[in-house]
């Protein structure tokens, strides 16, 4: 993972050192193993170049910005491959250089896995930067006196977030951006077969497995799922023996856990795996962190996982938050959400800023210690609500139009998952030097999912806690995680109790 920070103007006077050391200080957090910068010419255009890098991949930390010593190409490289070029142990970023200088943006169509990225082409004085097409890495852009891009803001005012579906190239001569569209996710299948429909009792999600007819798609999304997991930790390097390579942002809902279910399938037997569970002190409601709904079901799915896995070291992290905390800490948490700027971005981030930092107890039995968490890589359930009819609004959709409106608002979600908050989830999550994955974003899970017809994947003829998210019920129920595979949606605000701290009045869409 890395920090990127670019500055782009017509001549080193219309720097401005002071923004760039803002800038520095914001990024450095993201990436503390390795930090460098360069000032370079070309064509009319003066441009620095900063890069920080979080090191977790390879044998040895990669310094960026990466330099081809032949051609004097630039890459700045946040991202990881996961499919599409053969990595195997190497660094991703070096392989991808030869890459782009072989086949340009093309490269970019054939990859697969989270990234942003700025390609200075010397040759032909061309300045290139994107985000992936789920748009899971942040990069922001600001033009004024001089083109600024960064992973993440040093003020509030003028940036943007750069669209995801979309690749950017600046003409160092002329100073023109022009805009390249991509491929986008694919359409989400709108098939019904209305005779297979409604036919289960719906007193138990094992009513379902006695039909043999769920069997292979549960099989088939198990195996899809794992895949896109087993990928993603496949490459994480060991820094000390029996090390904590990875965590989970960890609620107990039928999402997180599945993932961990799956994960302990994957990983040695002795590693552990964190399971970090955050919850606030709430003044408005007068309730500690014990009392939060998200602290009462991450507790009884993490004793699941010990029933399923009992020989895993499954290590429960407590991430306790009182309110002086929020207060300390909300300054810092607002600037990095920027562009975002709701109370509903203000009640999310409060929740993974402070769970991605891992600061609280291991909980034993009846017993906790302090604990500071170890792993860089967080698993996260992100993507799964959107592809499998989790929101309230799904089923308010289901309600006015059936099947039609339903298949339509899913595959409206689906589409605009780029344009949503899986930036903003970066910027918070990588201020604490960690990295998100997220495994139901899988390029392989979510051309699954979009081929799949709507009626295996929800059906919302069923009560809540069944028919949402149906599909993955179906294969956390088969995986022994009977209690959580019926549990409800929850939003993590409500979860972690960071919604409405201290005013009942103030809505999610307000702004701050």
């Amino acid at each position: 993972m890395c920090g990127i920070q670019v500055l782009v103007a017509r001549s080193e006077d219309e720097f401005d050192d002071t923004q760039w050391g803002r800038l520095t200080t914001a990024n450095s957090r993201r990436g503390p193993d390795a930090h460098n910068e360069l000032t370079i010419q070309a064509a009319q255009a003066t441009i620095r170049l900063g890069a920080h890098v979080l090191h977790l991949r390879g044998h040895q930390t990669q310094v960026q910005p990466i330099v081809d010593q032949d051609s004097g190409d630039i890459l700045c490289w946040n991202g990881e491959v996961f499919d599409g070029l053969d990595v195997g142990d190497q660094n991703d970023g070096l392989l991808l250089m030869a890459e782009i200088q072989r086949q340009n943006m093309e490269v970019f169509s054939r990859i697969e896995g989270p990234y942003a990225f700025v390609f200075l082409d010397r040759a032909h004085s061309r300045l290139w930067f994107a985000r992936d097409y789920l748009g899971r890495r942040s990069l922001l852009m600001k033009q004024g006196g001089a083109l600024v891009i960064t992973s993440v803001a040093d003020s509030v005012e003028g940036w943007i977030e750069l669209s995801a579906n979309k690749i950017f190239c600046m003409d160092l001569s002329s100073f023109t951006i022009t805009v390249h569209e991509r491929q986008g996710i694919p359409k989400v299948s709108q098939a019904i077969d209305h005779s297979l429909v409604m036919d289960v009792e719906c007193s138990s999600l094992g009513n379902f497995l006695e039909i043999s007819r769920w069997q292979p798609m549960i099989d088939q999304f198990k195996h899809e799922l794992m895949s896109a997991i087993a990928t993603r930790v496949a490459s994480i390097p060991y820094r000390e023996a029996h090390q904590t390579r990875v965590g989970l942002l960890f609620s107990g809902g039928v999402d997180c856990i599945t993932i961990a279910a799956l994960l302990t399938k994957i990983l040695p037997q002795s590693e552990p795996i964190e399971l970090f569970n955050v919850a606030f002190e709430n003044p408005r409601l007068a309730t500690q962190c014990s009392d939060a709904p998200d602290r009462k079901t991450g507790l009884q799915g993490w004793q699941e996982l010990c029933q399923i896995d009992p020989l895993r070291p499954w290590r429960f992290v407590e991430v306790d938050v009182p309110y002086r905390d929020v207060i300390e800490h909300q300054d810092h948490i607002r600037q990095l959400l920027v562009p975002s700027n709701s109370v509903m971005d203000m009640s999310i981030g409060m929740a993974l800023w402070f769970a991605s930092r891992g600061h609280g107890k291991l909980v034993c039995k009846d017993q906790s210690t302090p604990y500071v968490g170890k792993s860089r890589v967080l698993l996260l359930g992100m993507g799964a609500d959107e592809q499998l009819g989790g929101y309230s609004r799904h089923r308010s959709a289901w309600d006015s139009g059936g099947w039609e409106r339903l298949g339509s608002e899913i595959d409206l979600d689906v589409q605009r998952i780029a344009t949503r908050n899986l930036g903003r989830d970066d910027r918070v999550i990588s201020d604490n030097s960690k990295e998100a994955r997220f495994p139901f974003l899988a390029a392989n899970v979510v051309k699954f999912l979009s081929q799949t017809p709507l009626h295996y994947k929800m059906d919302m003829r069923y009560p809540r806690g069944i028919g949402e998210k149906l599909l993955l019920r179906l294969l956390a129920y088969q995986l022994g995680l009977v209690q959580a595979s019926t549990l409800a949606k929850r939003a993590i605000q409500f979860g972690a109790r960071t919604a409405k701290m201290q005013s009942g009045k103030s809505r999610g869409q307000d702004m701050l």
